[in-house]
């Protein structure tokens, strides 16, 4: 066996070793192929709306940019160019890789290959527009943005939709299944398990929609930013509204559509400054944060007995227990997403930072984007796994409930106090604090207490003697289905 070959046995890394069959779908948009093709359409597209402004940058309501003077394509060579990029092969990846070797520079290895295409067609006069007046930050700010946003779009999208749907299910199906909360790990005021799978469901939709929403700033102003090589080559347009209009409507000839919305950003360095990547991570950070909570308690449920796990024909859970059914996948879910938060840590925090108007030390770190999105989707796929493995124990959860009547001093205490008793609090707290579990017959008690030596009536006394854990769940039930 080649050693040197990259397998799921040799794999540096375990997100294209182990876990590379549960991720592959996105190194359709995170690999350095993907990167040398969406620079390559950026430069084609470039290209087109400074040879042919009308095609390439027609509005809705048909008005045009202003001219720039340089010949327009037309026909045939309009499809030629649209065909270099559609037909863009990893064999012409290679040759891009081959000319990098030479120039060590990836931007300019594009910008050559693109040259010898043109070699030889009734194009070849136009090689001296390819990548005019633009610098490398154009293209990679825009290539990168194109990147993630059908990333979003075609693969972390969808995953977040069969998650929210599962979370759905079960918020729905489970809405008036009481259960006993924990606050400080301590029994506390009941819930229903619809209604805590909810939570997650709301505050997961809640950063969903900022990432739908999202727009993200990119960059396409020229070196130092300040358009002057665009003014230098086109004296007679307005270079930033020209830039404005071939960014946010359309890079019109793009291969699909993309899962994010550009907005241009008007004074930069050379560089973006990564400010709207870093927001655009910390949303990514909150959603699994979110989701490293439901890990947990998914994770706690389980420990405790109030869910159960399927067990799958052929598992082992130990190299020794085999009673053993593990929470591995939110255990695992737990790790990943772990991971992934570090990274989008890291590109949060060093991505916004660069020396006066730009140093390289950003171009390594953009190209592990990919690795924190592998991650999160190994994560979400995880996640995904468990609850459909999990299922509540009722048998538990009534247990739970019949072994904790002392939540029920909070609504008690609540009869009290609206009965007009001043130290409801003071006495409730005397017969339950410190007390550990108290069943029904304590709970009774109790009540034989408050019928003796408070001015109650008989029906105050009836209302407090009825209440039940199984039953005090207020909203819950209502909570659930919103």
């Amino acid at each position: 066996m080649d050693l040197t070959k990259l397998t799921e046995l040799t794999a540096i890394s375990p997100i294209d070793g182990r876990y590379r069959d549960k991720v592959e779908q996105l190194s359709t948009y995170f690999n350095e192929y993907a990167l040398i093709k969406n620079r390559l359409l950026l430069e084609v597209n470039w290209l087109i709306a400074l040879t042919d402004p009308f095609i390439a940058l027609t509005d809705p309501f048909g008005e045009t940019s202003e001219e720039t003077g340089v010949r327009e394509t037309i026909g045939k060579e309009l499809n030629f160019l649209l065909d270099v990029v559609l037909n863009f092969s990893l064999e012409d990846a290679v040759r891009v890789k081959e000319i990098e070797r030479a120039t060590n520079h990836d931007m300019k290895a594009v910008e050559y290959w693109l040259r010898e295409r043109l070699l030889g067609t009734s194009l070849e006069d136009l090689i001296a527009t390819i990548h005019a007046a633009l610098t490398s930050e154009d293209v990679n700010s825009v290539a990168y943005a194109l990147m993630i946003g059908d990333a979003l779009q075609y693969v972390v999208g969808p995953a977040f939709d069969r998650l929210n749907n599962a979370l759905g299910e079960r918020t729905v199906q489970y809405a008036d299944m009481p259960m006993l909360a924990l606050t400080h790990g301590q029994p506390a005021s009941p819930t229903t398990v619809g209604k805590e799978m909810n939570i997650f469901k709301s505050r997961f939709e809640r950063q969903r929609k900022s990432l739908d929403n999202y727009r993200l700033p990119v960059k396409w102003s020229g070196t130092t930013g300040t358009h002057a090589a665009l003014l230098a080559f086109c004296p007679e347009i307005n270079p930033a509204k020209f830039c404005r209009k071939f960014i946010e409507d359309g890079i019109r000839f793009n291969l699909r559509p993309s899962g994010i919305q550009l907005e241009c950003v008007s004074v930069t360095t050379q560089v973006e400054p990564h400010d709207g990547l870093a927001e655009l991570f910390h949303i990514m950070i909150r959603i699994n944060l979110i989701l490293i909570d439901l890990s947990r308690d998914m994770w706690g449920y389980i420990s405790r007995g109030v869910f159960v796990q399927k067990a799958i024909a052929g598992e082992v859970g130990s190299s020794t227990m085999p009673h053993k059914v593990n929470p591995i996948d939110f255990e695992n879910a737990e790790g990943n997403l772990g991971v992934a938060n570090a990274l989008f840590s890291h590109f949060a925090e060093k991505l916004p930072i660069s020396r006066f108007q730009r140093d390289l030390s950003d171009s390594t770190v953009m190209r592990n984007i990919g690795v924190a999105f592998a991650h999160s989707l190994l994560a979400y796929e995880l996640l995904l796994n468990g609850l459909q493995k999990i299922s509540p124990n009722e048998e538990v959860l009534r247990k739970e409930l019949d072994a904790h009547w002392e939540v029920l001093m909070e609504p008690a205490q609540m009869i009290l106090r609206r009965e007009g008793v001043a130290d409801a609090y003071e006495i409730v707290k005397k017969h339950s604090r410190g007390k550990g579990s108290m069943r029904r017959r304590e709970y009774m008690d109790f009540v034989a207490y408050i019928a003796a030596e408070l001015s109650l009536s008989p029906l105050v006394i009836k209302e407090i003697s009825e209440l039940s854990p199984h039953t005090y769940v207020g909203l819950a039930p209502e909570l659930a289905k919103l």
